[in-house]
């Protein structure tokens, strides 16, 4: 299967969740229509919008990006519709939006704006679309190489309504350009420890500083199809703890072809180190979990890591950081940030949340499956597992020189503080959405005592 086809096709999800998949908003009519379980395909509806509700953010002019994401024909097509309207190219911007969405909004918050003729409905255009398993970011069924596209849906998909916080549309593509800057700076990014980013490159949002704003919002991004070389294939990383319809392991035939040790321990050579360096290194901690990590292999065999899905969920401390000068000017780009609080954002208050968030992630919802799964069918246990990933992990700190930095970011720590998952789906707040558990390395001596 095609990378978009098999993220689309997951069912397991987030085996860590215990509501993955309980979409609050959805209809049964809705789920055959937009879910990825049907594999359906849709095309965008668009809207014509008064350019002083639209705020864009693109790496081109205007109608280049339109004609590169919609092609000559397509863009034809939706602008004769907006002028058999009326609506002047000078006056009216394009913007796309989920059918579900339009559908929602139209019914009620988006009719001031219809009435008065600052908002325009265009139909349905362009090229067909699949939803992925996070519903909202959709994949071009057409032309799987063409950029993929996040859309604000106002469901609650898993623990979280699905609008885009609308001061992220203009930051995601300045992230991930700073992103690729720390990539291109570092030549264990591309030699060793190999590590490449799909780049969220535009976003588009109406009404952003209005009572619209996020839920009107789109954020393109490179497809993961477009960053395979001859011979690659990539699969979402949750995808490595499913169980097939067979009762066997995703990975199976992987593990009985290449044997289960020499693939584990490929395996963190290639998905744990460039997380791992990307924090300790660098000063930047990401959401590495379920599908926001990519593996890229050949016939089975690991290759290299594709991470995604920045514009929520990157985290720094300025201090922290290698290179600060690097960082973006975040009081530049949305009125928010300029009276924001640590934490509240993007820059954290202490390296520690930044541990915090790559073991929540990258060992919790990801690796704990990894570890469970190998138990279960394989005989080696979760305690043999995670002395291997440690002891590889202490060798990168000696190698490297990174005590220090290992020090400040405290992994010896003997808990950590993890998501209540389920307590959020109820809707609890405060300390019921977060406890702790025990930390899987805190009892390995090179990492707990020498370092910390």
């Amino acid at each position: 299967m095609s990378f978009s086809a098999l993220d689309a096709a997951i069912d397991e999800g987030h085996p860590y969740h215990p509501c993955f998949k309980s979409r609050t908003g959805f209809d049964e009519h809705d789920h055959r229509c937009y879910g990825p379980e049907a594999d359906g395909t849709f095309q965008l509806d668009w809207l014509g919008v008064a350019r002083e509700l639209l705020h864009l953010s693109f790496p081109s002019t205007e109608a280049s990006f339109w004609k590169r994401e919609l092609g000559a024909a397509g863009l034809a097509d939706i602008e004769a519709r907006a002028a058999a309207l009326g609506l002047e190219h000078d006056r009216f911007g394009l913007m796309p939006i989920h059918p579900w969405q339009w559908r929602d909004l139209s019914a009620d918050r988006l009719r001031p704006l219809l009435q008065s003729g600052r908002i325009h409905y265009l139909g349905a255009a362009g090229d067909r679309y699949r939803a992925s398993q996070s519903v909202r970011t959709l994949s071009n069924a057409q032309a799987p190489h063409r950029s993929s596209v996040k859309l604000a849906l106002g469901i609650v998909n898993t623990s979280t309504r699905r609008n885009i916080e609308a001061h992220s549309v203009a930051t995601a593509p300045v992230l991930s350009r700073w992103l690729d800057t720390i990539l291109d700076s570092d030549p264990l990014f591309r030699l060793r420890y190999r590590l490449d980013i799909v780049s969220e490159f535009a976003g588009a949002i109406v009404d952003r500083d209005g009572p619209l704003g996020g839920e009107i919002a789109a954020i393109w991004r490179e497809s993961v199809e477009s960053k395979l070389a001859d011979g690659e294939s990539a699969v979402p990383f949750n995808a490595l703890m499913a169980i097939e319809a067979d009762g066997l392991p995703f990975i199976d035939p992987w593990l009985q072809r290449y044997g289960l040790k020499p693939w584990l321990d490929r395996l963190v050579e290639v998905a744990v180190l460039p997380v791992w360096r990307l924090l300790v290194v660098h000063g930047i901690a990401t959401e590495a979990h379920g599908q926001n990590m990519v593996l890229v292999h050949r016939d089975g065999w690991p290759e290299r890591l594709i991470l995604r899905d920045f514009h929520d969920s990157l985290e720094f401390v300025p201090d922290f950081l290698a290179d600060p000068n690097l960082a973006p000017d975040f009081l530049t780009l949305d009125p928010r940030y300029r009276r924001a609080l640590p934490n509240q954002y993007y820059w954290m208050e202490r390296p520690e949340d930044l541990r915090d968030l790559f073991v929540d992630c990258l060992f919790v919802f990801n690796l704990s499956e990894i570890s469970h799964l190998v138990q279960s069918f394989y005989g080696i246990s979760e305690g043999a597992f995670w002395h291997r990933v440690s002891l590889r992990l202490a060798a990168d700190i000696a190698e490297h020189g990174l005590g220090e930095r290992v020090a400040r970011l405290g992994f010896g720590t003997p808990e950590i503080v993890i998501e209540s998952l389920l307590a959020r789906k109820l809707g609890l707040s405060g300390d019921a959405l977060q406890h702790n558990v025990p930390n899987p390395l805190a009892a390995v001596v090179p990492l707990a005592r020498e370092y910390a």
